[in-house]
């Protein structure tokens, strides 16, 4: 893991219709054909030996400013070959000493859907990193060679990462997913991070990036007793974050690092309160005598546990497709929008399905109505942005939790786009003779959302017959009356009058009502109402 690093006088009304564009939604994870298998403590400890080995052959380190991290590739990639996996050598050209990434695949399961387990393989300088991170290197080296003797029926394919310069600031992952194209991006489902499964004075923390995520590892953390926490120290620390910015769904485990178990902590999992979970972070002492056997064993079963659920087995039994409708949006900041959230069951029988989101910038919050949906119904995703919500383009991953299986789909969410062109519209509303019905009808204007150049015009033609007598208001949606009109003795045949309406300063979203009254002797109230929506 890295170190921390109103209205004056003008009028303005105008409603948002925001264009959309279809993204397909993500296969369905399978229903589970086998359970997963046990990993091996003893083989994951041989990994870790051999590491110990080769940091003490490189002067106590295997950073990549030493011999130690590129033997460290050598050892897993030869043993990944020898399985059956196709390996590649990434070479990081930001890396120090331009080390190498190493990715291997798994031949099997359908490649446009990716589940991919990545772990740093280097270390500080300081020290040989055997918990941080040989500890989730050596694990999910033991996962691919379990799944490879094994050799499972595969819905899906199955990739590993070992990366580069974790340790200057995520360097070889954020290499990799930035020349990864985009049509490649898009078939990785999920990326899976573990960085420190062993600390001494372990604590047992799951990622809560994406709820449906963390549920899974949950799930085996439940089966065999042990209570999770959310993950906070290792946000935004680790190489998760990489593929997070990208828009790509991630999850993981830890079992801490530098931060302090509390009492509460310690009385939950055991060990020493108010001390380190490892209080060998990055110093020379995180060496193999640094690593307990039962938070490496419990976290390489639950990995092995999650990527069996995720990707092994066959698309049968109750399945589900998500789509959203549109895909993508622009407001400003201070506005919100809505997307359909479709559901279909698309084998077996209709399951209940949970619906989140992540990946909204800072100051947007997203709520769905309903939250929950049976697969073949659908639901309201309305995203709300704040005044101080960052302008640019987003990926908003929504997640369809099912019982059987999980979705995800994404929404590109705009803030402060200056792409909208400048648009007019014009709504024309005929007064007519007293006392004739009255007008009363309602509009929604669709154009830029509060573009500078966007405007809406409202024209007003009345033919009443003692039109002097007429007034107009605008009412705000607060219930503010701004006088459009004040009555005279106006005596000619009509009055044709056109108000312009600057989107660029009202801030105020809801109807907005156009009252017309005649305040003569025969007074009778308004005569008309017409709304426009913002």
């Amino acid at each position: 893991m890295k170190w921390k690093t109103r209205l004056g006088a003008g009028v303005t009304a105008l409603a948002a219709v925001l264009g959309v564009i279809s993204v397909p939604a993500a296969t369905a994870a399978p229903a589970t054909a086998l359970a997963a298998p046990d990993i091996s403590l003893a083989n994951v400890k041989a990994h870790l030996n051999q590491l110990q080995t080769i940091a003490n052959n490189n002067g106590g380190t295997r950073s990549p400013r030493g011999g130690g991290y590129a033997a460290s590739v050598s050892y897993v990639e030869n043993l990944l070959k020898n399985a059956g996996y196709t390996t590649t050598r990434q070479t990081c050209t930001s890396c120090i000493g331009q080390s190498q990434n190493l990715i291997a695949e798994w031949p099997q399961g359908d490649a446009s859907q990716v589940i991919m387990l990545g772990a740093h393989l280097d270390s500080v300088s300081a020290g040989p990193g055997i918990n941080d991170n040989g500890s989730g290197s050596a694990s999910i080296l033991e996962v691919a060679l379990t799944l490879a003797r094994t050799n499972p029926a595969m819905a899906k394919r199955v990739r590993f990462g070992w990366w580069a310069d974790e340790e200057s600031g995520l360097v070889g992952s954020k290499y990799y997913v930035n020349n990864l194209p985009s049509t490649e991006r898009t078939k990785i489902k999920t990326y899976l991070n573990f960085d420190m499964i062993g600390s001494k004075n372990w604590g047992y923390f799951v990622y809560d990036d994406v709820a449906s995520i963390k549920a899974v590892f949950d799930e085996y953390f439940t089966s065999i007793g042990i209570p999770t926490e959310g993950d906070s120290e290792g946000d935004g620390r680790s190489d998760h974050a990489s593929f997070k910015s990208a828009g790509i769904p991630v999850g993981g485990l830890a079992t801490g690092a530098g931060d302090i178990k509390s009492s509460a902590q310690a009385q939950k999992w055991g060990g020493t309160a108010n001390s380190p979970f490892d209080n060998c972070y990055h110093r020379a002492c995180d060496t193999i005598s640094n690593i307990p056997d039962a938070p490496l064993e419990k976290n390489s079963d639950a990995i092995a546990y999650a990527l069996w659920k995720l990707a092994v087995g066959t698309p049968q039994g109750n399945d589900f497709s998500v789509s959203l409708n549109p895909t993508s949006g622009t407001v400003q900041p201070g506005q919100s929008l809505q997307v359909a959230v479709s559901t279909a069951t698309t084998s077996g029988s209709a399951q209940s399905i949970a619906l989140s989101a992540s990946g909204l910038p800072a100051g947007a919050t997203a709520s769905f109505s309903p939250a929950t949906v049976q697969s073949g119904g659908s639901s309201t995703l309305t995203i709300t942005t704040s005044a101080s919500t960052p302008t640019g383009t987003f990926p908003v991953t929504v997640t369809a939790d099912g019982a059987n299986a999980d979705h995800t789909a994404t929404f590109s969410l705009g803030v402060g786009s200056s792409a909208c062109a400048p648009v007019t519209n014009s709504t024309r509303l005929n007064i007519p003779d007293y006392p004739a019905s009255a007008v009363n009808s309602t509009a929604t204007v669709a154009g830029c959302a509060r573009n500078a150049s966007g405007t809406t015009k409202v024209e007003v033609h009345i033919t009443h017959t003692y039109r002097g007598d007429l007034v107009l208001d605008l009412v705000a949606p607060d219930g503010t009356a701004y006088r459009l009109k004040n009555s005279s003795s106006d005596s000619a045949d009509n009055i044709d009058t056109t108000y312009t309406v600057n989107a660029s300063s009202e801030a105020a979203n809801g109807n907005w009502q156009l009252r017309i009254r005649d305040v003569g002797p025969a007074d009778t109230g308004y005569l008309s109402s017409w709304t426009l929506t913002v």
